[in-house]
């Protein structure tokens, strides 16, 4: 069975992988697995491109000497219980992530919380989902999220709220479109600072001011009960404490002019928002990041559900709060307790019952019995030197977590850093004492859940290379060396989760949401061959649950759904004089967070081949800065450099960055180096779509193309990196002008050039190099930054050797006749703008009969909205044009 499930956003894709020769060589969606119905993006239809050996960690690795597993878990084990012994289980710490597998999860927490004693587990989930689990929890007394992608077959109005699901959860969004197709009278709102490709869906666009979000949401509940629209059947049988969230909505925003002021916004937009939610029984909101990764992000949250609950919108089919997952296994690391005030199977420190009961379940020695630090605190404790060691899985905080570089002197100063790693070219790898070789994507063998609470199996489909091994294993062999073995003999990943299952109903007795008992005895084979299931699954829903709370009762003490009263809050990181722009944070369309995986993939760079600051055209006149040219954001904690974009999506005042570069990719644009260490003080999110910086255009004197069979990196103030399919491109600039090129080459590139040409008035020079007859560089300087592709010239370093016409060329950048082709903006296909453009300016006027003629567009739809904004942008032209 080759069937698994994406490693990628919480949309949670079934995957069919085509294997030979124990490599996967194609991937395909699976048709059969309802959450993405056979359609992949275009990260997902690239994993097989991503599987090669070459960069993984193949050898564990003490001190920085390669050794054997024996070695290796015994300095592991060993000095953690030295450690433990001089300073205690709290001084010892795991870091885990959303890339694990539930069943790897689940024996990291038992193992932290049960047996070691210490609490001081968190997961990078912490900065994506804490203050969705804290808001749910708030509100239904569980982390329970109550909707299914099936609502969206049904909803007539879907408000999305910080979530650009066009690119971050594509599979969803397309589904989302075909939806809108199929019921022209649904409508969408799109609630967004920026004018994102989500937008183009939008029947409203609300640019808010950045952090507002919750006005939005109190002007709403007050205009419900102007309106006379709050159920009240529903409210009093099912829920509390909408008198005190009315009050406080009412204090803080009385009315809709006062939500106009202090959200930026038109009052007439507001207006129709609140008369569409009026009147649209079905709706659905979706919030992701822009919503969670804030300062206030709790109570944002809260500030929706408090919406759905007062009207009776949850629990029946098109409606709900529905929060967008930014992990493939976010959930399942909350499932079993990952997050540090979690313990496990959705039960967590705030009675001692619950303590008590987990610690009879598992049998444990040294139950913790206090929450530990949440990711923030926990690396600041770290450089205070209270936690002594701590063991990172599966992440790279020293480029996500905010205060980047405070996070990378904490681990540099920590006494025992132990990184579970599958890639050998990583930030945080670079700061291991000991270095375990994990495995990845296509050998891990267990289940992840999604963002609807679907379980599916990720199966390991190919052998793990070298002497990586699966995270449950190594976890556990510690454990056993630590002298717990008799509670870590699990035969394989089915045990652990029949495990799992039964901790969840556990003393369940209808008290937890989260109950999987069902599964419990499950056998091997059958944990094989699971299909996709929706929890709860257990005697009352043995097939699953689409929607929870269809009977209005909730998990709370009353059994009744709460309403919050919210205050909205503007974000701490405010600017100033020194610093006068807002920095948003968040991802792209083709790459997936820091990078040491879509990294590895040539077209996953071709649509935004270096970091970039979206900005809009009235602050790059404001502080002189040109489209495309390199500039520098800077604030009291660090810098940002990549290319300039000028955007009217923008608001002005604000920018965009992408969290995805690291070192390995660029000279210095990692976003993380910019947000302070601001966090939710009930979730323990951080603030990562506030940061503040000032703007300056870096003045170079040159740039250039390098493309080179070698990795080293070229002194430059300015360089980014994109692997290709036979050689390495890099994307220099410096400030420092260069007398002699054929010198500069002889210095950082081992040699002069074999043919050259060269242009001084123009500052132009070309120049490659051969080792053999073997292609082995070639330096393109063009002060204009007309620099051509690179498909013809990443084809010619494949060639055993090249004639003289070909040399010819070289010196030209590109093969005989051919000309730039432009930004790549169908990945899947390699479509390119150049021929977008010519297609439309021809006659071509939707995206569907681009599809026809070129294809793009046809395969995960993540370029639609592109297609679409060329369109219209082409039609505005041609309409000035007329005038």
């Amino acid at each position: 069975m080759n069937n698994t499930t994406c490693p990628y956003c919480g949309v949670g894709c079934g995957v069919t992988a085509q294997v030979q020769d124990q490599a996967i060589i194609a991937v395909s969606g699976d048709s059969d697995h309802p959450a993405n119905r056979g359609r992949l993006c275009v990260k997902g239809s690239a994993l097989h491109e991503t599987t090669g050996t070459h960069d993984r960690l193949l050898q564990p690795q003490v001190d920085g000497v390669e050794t054997g597993w024996e070695q290796a878990l015994d300095s592991v084990s060993e000095r953690l219980a030295n450690i433990i012994e001089r300073h205690g289980p709290r001084s010892v710490a795991m870091y885990l992530s959303g890339q694990l597998l539930t069943e790897d999860y689940y024996v990291a927490n038992k193992l932290m919380k049960g047996f070691i004693g210490s609490s001081q587990v968190d997961t990078n989930s912490r900065l994506c989902m804490s203050s969705t689990v804290a808001g749910y929890k708030r509100a239904f007394g569980g982390d329970l999220m109550p909707c299914s992608y099936e609502d969206i077959d049904h909803a007539e109005l879907m408000v999305l709220v910080g979530s650009n699901a066009a690119w971050n959860h594509p599979i969803l969004f397309q589904r989302m479109t075909a939806a809108k197709t199929a019921n022209p009278s649904l409508r969408v709102v799109v609630i967004d600072p920026r004018r994102t490709a989500t937008s183009e869906l939008a029947d409203l666009h609300l640019s808010l001011k950045p952090g507002s979000d919750a006005v939005i949401f109190n002007a709403l509940l007050v205009e419900l009960e102007r309106r006379g629209q709050i159920d009240r059947d529903y409210v009093e049988q099912h829920t509390e404490g909408l008198d005190a969230a009315l009050a406080a909505a009412q204090r803080s925003v009385p009315d809709l002019s006062t939500a106009a002021r202090l959200t930026d916004l038109p009052q007439a937009d507001l207006d129709t928002l609140v008369d569409w939610f009026c009147n649209t029984e079905k709706t659905l909101t979706f919030f992701s990041q822009g919503i969670n990764q804030s300062s206030s992000g709790t109570d944002k949250v809260n500030s929706i559900i408090n919406c759905h609950l007062a009207t009776a919108r949850i629990g029946k089919p098109g409606m709900g709060p529905f929060s967008l997952t930014g992990q493939p296994n976010a959930m399942g690391g909350r499932e079993v307790g990952g997050l540090a005030n979690q313990l496990a199977a959705h039960m967590d420190f705030s009675s001692a019952e619950n303590i008590d009961r987990v610690q009879r379940f598992w049998a444990a020695p040294n139950m913790a019995t206090t929450e530990g630090l949440k990711a923030v605190e926990l690396f600041s404790a770290i450089e205070r030197g209270e936690i002594k060691a701590v063991w990172i899985m599966a992440t790279n905080p020293v480029v996500s977590l905010p205060r980047a570089s405070q996070v990378r002197a904490a681990l540099e100063k920590c006494e025992l850093v132990i990184v579970s790693e599958c890639m050998t070219q990583t930030d945080t790898l670079e700061l291991a004492d000991i270095a375990l070789p994990a495995t990845t994507w296509a050998e891990k063998d267990g289940t992840v859940t999604n963002s609807d609470r679907r379980i599916s199996r990720q199966r390991g489909l190919i052998p793990a290379p070298g002497a990586a091994k699966n995270d449950w294993w190594i976890i556990c062999e510690v454990a056993k060396r630590l002298g717990f073995a008799e509670s870590f003999s699990y035969t394989g990943p089915a045990a652990i989760f029949r495990e799992h299952a039964a901790l969840s109903g556990f003393e369940n007795n209808g008290r937890r949401g989260f109950d999987i008992s069902g599964l419990t005895e499950i056998g091997d084979h059958e944990y094989d061959a699971l299909k996709p299931i929706q929890w709860p699954v257990n005697a009352t829903a043995p097939l699953g649950t689409a929607r929870l709370f269809t009977d209005g009762q909730f998990f709370t003490p009353s059994g009744k759904a709460r309403l919050l009263p919210v205050e909205p809050s503007l974000p701490q990181q405010q600017p100033d004089k020194s610093y006068p722009l807002v920095v948003n944070t968040g991802r792209i369309r083709d790459q997936w967070h820091t990078m040491t995986r879509t990294g590895r993939a040539a077209r996953l760079l071709q649509h935004r081949a270096e970091p970039f600051i979206e900005l809009h055209p009235k602050d790059a006149l404001r502080f002189d800065i040109a489209e495309g040219d390199i500039a520098v954001l800077e604030n009291a904690l660090g810098r940002y450099v990549a290319r300039a974009q000028l955007s009217e999506a923008q608001r002005p005042g604000e920018l965009f960055i992408p969290m995805h570069w690291n070192a390995q990719f660029t000279s210095a644009a990692i976003s993380g180096d910019l947000i302070d260490a601001v966090v939710d003080p009930i979730s323990g999110q951080p603030e990562s779509k506030q940061g503040i910086a000032s703007i300056s255009a870096l003045k170079t004197v040159w740039q250039a193309r390098l493309i080179t069979v070698s990795n080293a990196t070229p002194p430059s103030e300015y360089w980014s990196r994109v692997p290709l399919q036979h050689c390495t491109s890099f994307r220099l600039a410096a400030t420092n002008a260069v007398d002699d090129w054929s010198a500069w080459c002889s210095e950082n590139l081992g040699r002069k050039p074999d043919l050259m040409l060269e242009d001084r008035n123009q500052g132009r020079f070309r120049g490659c190099s051969f080792k053999g007859d073997r292609l082995e560089w070639v330096l393109l300087i063009e002060p204009d930054q007309n620099l051509p592709e690179l498909d013809w010239l990443d084809t010619q370093f494949a060639r055993d050797s090249i004639d003289q016409d070909a040399r010819r060329q070289l010196l030209a950048a590109r093969e005989a006749g051919s000309s730039n082709c432009g930004a790549v903006i169908c990945s899947c296909f390699q479509v390119r703008e150049t021929e977008i453009l010519a297609a439309i300016h021809a006659g071509t006027d939707s995206a569907e009969k681009l599809g026809e003629q070129l294809k793009c567009g046809t395969n995960c739809g993540s370029c639609l909205p592109e297609l679409k904004a060329l369109i219209a942008e082409s039609a505005k032209e041609a309409d000035h044009v007329s005038e």
